[in-house]
């Protein structure tokens, strides 16, 4: 493995799966409200529990956030590329 390829898999964008999606159980042992129950789940769990440890100061926990802030993002970006193809086999025409 090269330098590149180490970097690119430390920092979230090597060709590694992804983390495994948080379960139903883990998600109602963390109490999560039903809204925030996604596929980002694994993120705001420990997310969750950094900023009660650092009772919610601003500029803690800020790489926790940064990394489910990225994982909200990658998902908007995959509903709208989907949203996209759909309009694109119906020639445009929208739903509403």
């Amino acid at each position: 493995m090269t330098v590149v390829e180490t970097v690119k898999e430390a920092i979230g964008l090597g060709d590694a799966p992804a983390a495994a999606p948080a379960s139903r159980q883990a998600m109602s042992d963390a109490k999560l409200p039903l809204a925030y129950r996604d596929s980002c789940a694994h993120l705001l769990i420990p997310l969750n529990q950094c900023r009660y440890n650092e009772f919610y100061l601003p500029w803690k926990c800020v790489d926790e956030r940064h990394s489910y802030e990225k994982c909200q993002y990658d998902e908007f970006k995959k509903r709208v590329a989907k949203m996209d193809e759909i309009r694109a086999a119906k020639d445009g025409a929208r739903s509403n």
